[in-house]
This record gives structure tokens, sequence and C-alpha cells, in this order.
């Protein structure tokens, strides 16, 4: 008798469950994804960017305070928006121990923290998309700072945009389906560390993570792009996965037109910049992986790489196109299919 009447009670609290989660499904065809691309504006951008590219930051070295203090204004932009860190985690920092941080005749590093924000997807919460950019630069030089904002306040800036986006998306009842990790990493400039330590450590499985988005640089143009500032160089869309690519093209097609230039996809690119930014260390672990460029300018790795130098044009757009191609990986019925050797 009692376990009649617990199958009877268990299926009816099924039914209950199954008729309340098809009531609150949403029809995500219907969801208008320029309104939530349109959010990312050049006004935004520019004041996140006045501030994280500063000089009071100190050019963010790795480990130091200029560095954390540009962490803790990430941080506090995530609250107002009312996004968390992981579920899984203790607070926003994964904490890069300064052992972990060495590389042949490198400087010894502080210890520093990877900085991470989440979303959790209503529907495949277990899947995770990591949208990733590097917030340290080189600091200061003879007294003089290196702001780094293109390298790389711009990729820095461009995540709290499309986290907000996102979250204005969820507000309507666009949540999406799949989880997103908004990873700031630590220690790029000294040799990948913050992203190799992730990616080495992560706190969700690595296989559940079924694409990196990376933005490094892409605020101002340069010399093979001087009459206009309308392009991005995609990098690695296809080393490992057809659909990735495709993803982009038809986002970029769909919403943005930006002219996607892949010479440095190529695989005999001296410039070896496939290898040079924090996507690689999610594509040598097999995740597909995509990684926008504006091309090295003149002030590359120099103090002259400041605020009022970034197209901010330039920067809304490139913004808004990883915005459109990180809905369609989060929102789409299958994950990325890996269907190359990353070669």
């Amino acid at each position: 008798m009692k376990k009649i009447v617990f199958i009877v009670a268990s299926t009816m609290l099924l039914s209950c469950g199954s008729s309340e989660s098809v009531a609150q499904k949403k029809d995500y065809s219907k969801a208008d994804v320029s309104k939530y691309m349109k959010t990312i504006t050049a006004n935004d951008l520019k004041k996140h960017l006045y501030i994280v590219a500063s000089d009071e930051m100190e050019g963010r070295n790795t480990g130091t305070e200029g560095q954390k203090k540009a962490g803790k204004y990430l941080i506090e932009e995530y609250k107002k928006n009312k996004i968390s860190f992981p579920k899984k985690a203790d607070g926003f920092y994964q904490k890069v121990p300064s052992e972990y941080m060495s590389k042949g005749f490198s400087p010894r590093l502080g210890d520093s923290e990877n900085i991470w924000a989440f979303i959790e997807g209503s529907e495949k919460p277990e899947e995770i998309l990591v949208i990733s950019a590097h917030y340290d630069h080189v600091g200061m030089k003879n007294g003089e700072v290196y702001n780094g904002a293109d390298d790389d306040g711009s990729g820095t800036v461009a995540l709290l945009e499309i986290a907000q986006a996102f979250m204005q998306a969820k507000k309507d009842g666009y949540g999406p389906k799949r989880s997103i990790l908004f990873l700031h990493v630590t220690g790029e400039e000294h040799g990948l560390h913050g992203s190799r330590y992730y990616s080495d450590n992560p706190l969700f499985p690595i296989e559940n993570t079924i694409a990196d988005i990376n933005i490094d640089m892409i605020g101002r143009r340069d010399e093979d792009h001087k009459n206009t500032n309308n392009y991005v160089y995609v990098i690695g869309s296809d080393r490992l996965s057809t659909d990735l690519h495709n993803i982009n093209e038809e986002a970029n097609k769909k919403y943005v037109n930006l002219y996607l230039d892949y010479r440095y996809n190529d695989l005999n690119d001296p410039n070896r910049f496939y290898y040079r930014s924090d996507h690689y260390n999610f594509a040598k672990k097999g995740i597909p992986s995509i990684f926008y460029f504006n091309g090295v300018h003149e002030d590359y790795h120099k103090p002259g790489d400041t605020p009022d130098k970034i197209e901010y044009d330039a920067l809304t757009k490139r913004t808004q196109l990883a915005f459109v191609t990180a809905w369609e990986l989060a929102n789409r019925d299958k994950r990325p299919v890996v269907d190359k050797d990353g070669k």
C-alpha cells in the first residue's frame, strides 16, 4: 500500500513539475537579440575603460596593487548588475599562487587572482561557455605608466558589457540555456599563466566546457586597415570545430557585418598569434576556441596605449559580435562539434 501511494504521489509531483517547466519555457526564436546587443554601448565601454586603464591602476602588472584595484572595480560592476560568482566557488577570485607563475627567466611574480562571474544556464546548466579576457598588463617602467587600454583593457570591459547584456535578457525571461563563465585571467603578459592555471584547475569539468570566446585587443586598428576600423581578426575558430566557425560567420552576417579577417589564422602565420593569447590554453585541451583581435599598432606594449586612443565605435561593434556569437553558443540545441584536430 505504501509503495502504491508513493508511486502515485511521485507521478503527481513529476506531472506538476513538468507542466510548470513547460509553462515557464520560452520560445527563444522570439527573443529580440538585437535589443540586448544594443545595450552594449560606446558610452558604457568608455566609462569602464577610463577607469580600468587609468593611471591609478599603474599598468595592472600581475600581482600588483594596481591590478588588484582594477579587479575590485570589475567585481563591483558585476555586483551592480546582480551577477555573482559561481555557486561552486567561495568568492569572485580564483587564487593563482606565485610559484605557479614562472617561466624561463621571467621575473618572479607575486600571488595573483583570476576573477570569475557566472550566469547559470536555465536548461543545460552543466554545460559551460567560457568568455575570457586578461586584465593584467605590463605595469610601470622608469616611473611611466603603461596603461594597456587596448591590451587588454578593451577585452576586459567587453566582458562587463557582454555580461550585463545577458543579464538584461535573463530579466526578460531569456536567461542563457547553458551556463556562462566570465573569466578575467591574470598573468597573460608573462606567459598565459592565469588561463593555464584555470584550464589545469577548472571549477567545472573541462569536458563540460563547450567553447572559449577570448577577447584580447579589440579597441584600435592596425596599419593594414588604416582606412577603416570595420574589421576584426578572427583566429582559431575553425581549428577544432567547423560549427564554431560557422556560428561566428552567421552571427556576424545577421547582426554586425564586420569584415572578418582570417590572415592570422593561417597555420604558417609567422606571428603565431594563435599561440599567444589565453584561448590557446583551452584549445590545447580540445575545447573549440575563438580569438578576437585588432592587430598590433604603434602603441603596442608602449606607454601610448591610453583610453583616449581607443576607437569606441569599433570596440562596440567587436564586443557586440562576441555577444551574438556567445548568444548562439549558449542557446542553440547542441554544443559545437569537435571535428578537427586543431592543426
